[in-house]
């Protein structure tokens, strides 16, 4: 795989969504019909990095990985009937051949080579707006079995950057793994499911997320910050995190490192350092670790390992 590429859900009220990730958020507007909008960041040239489809019930229906070459589709389909997968191709608009199966937790993944081409809005700065995003970055997701999933993952090239150790044996809360050279395209965090815990929208700067928090507190979206904003000790990247009209959540994302190195090796942390969740030590609140986008058609199982993060008191 090349990089994390695109997610869809369902979004129950269309023009609300389009007035939060449109006009307070910034992203790019690709295109829009009576039941669907396509989204990008500013410096993307691909159709779309979120999508949203009107449903009477909001989810998230696939997580979409970019892939080198036709063929690596056809590689694809191979492993997963090798390990017991079922798999098909689908069609998505704007999009080439496309695959989607699920992982052995239940996670949705679709595959695909190519994408119509649009122009890259970098050097537009008269359209930058809200939190200027520029790209997708990542996603996490709440994993039932995190040890499984990372081990579904690297089998299929994923190279981990850090993680997170429940206990001396080194059991796995969590893993942030990668393909595309940053801290990560994929991150899997113990809890109920597997379900949507957010999407990473990457910005240029610290001051594109301080700006944010200000245009969103005078423009009717104050409810919508979650968290942050802060510093995280994994990654060490600075965050916002926000919740969409449907609950889904974004975290806004920048200053990680890079991975490139093929001797790089992966940070250990312990679960309850209180520098794991931010460099200040400032508590994430429950409903970061227990509220997340439920996949259609997928059960969700408990999570095999207990151990508890640090909870902030609200």
């Amino acid at each position: 795989m090349v990089r994390i590429a695109y997610v869809d859900g369902h979004a129950t009220d269309l023009a609300f969504s389009k007035s939060f990730w449109v006009d307070a958020l910034g992203l790019v507007l690709t295109e829009e019909t009576a039941d669907a909008l396509y989204l990008r960041g500013l410096e993307e040239r691909n159709h779309h990095s979120v999508v949203l489809r009107k449903g009477n019930e909001p989810d998230m229906t696939a997580i979409g990985f970019k892939v080198y070459e036709e063929e690596d589709l056809d590689r694809a389909a191979h492993h997963c009937s090798t390990i017991g997968l079922p798999w098909t191709f689908v069609e998505r608009p704007a999009q080439g051949r496309t695959l989607a199966f699920r992982d052995p937790n239940g996670l949705p993944i679709e595959l695909f080579a190519s994408m119509d081409a649009v122009p890259s809005m970098l050097r537009k700065y008269g359209v930058y707006a809200g939190a200027r995003v520029q790209r997708i970055d990542h996603v996490n997701c709440f994993s039932s079995d995190v040890q499984a999933s990372y081990d579904f993952f690297v089998d299929i090239g994923f190279r981990t950057t850090e993680y997170t150790a429940a206990d001396e044996q080194d059991s796995l809360w969590s893993a942030w793994l990668h393909r595309k050279g940053n801290v990560h395209d994929i991150a899997f965090t113990s809890g109920l499911g597997p379900r949507f815990h957010h999407v990473g929208m990457w910005v240029s700067s610290v001051t594109d997320i301080i700006h944010t928090c200000d245009v969103l507190a005078t423009t009717g979206w104050l409810p919508s910050m979650e968290r942050g904003p802060g510093r995280h000790g994994i990654s060490n990247a600075f965050f916002l995190y926000l919740r969409d009209p449907d609950g889904h959540r974004i975290e806004l994302f920048t200053s990680d490192y890079l991975t490139v190195d093929p001797d790089f090796e992966p940070t250990r942390w312990e679960l309850r350092d209180p520098q794991r969740q931010t460099v200040w030590g400032m508590p994430a609140p429950k409903s970061w670790f227990e509220e997340g986008t439920r996949f259609p058609g997928v059960a969700v199982q408990k999570p095999k390992i207990e151990a508890q993060p640090i909870v902030a008191p609200w």
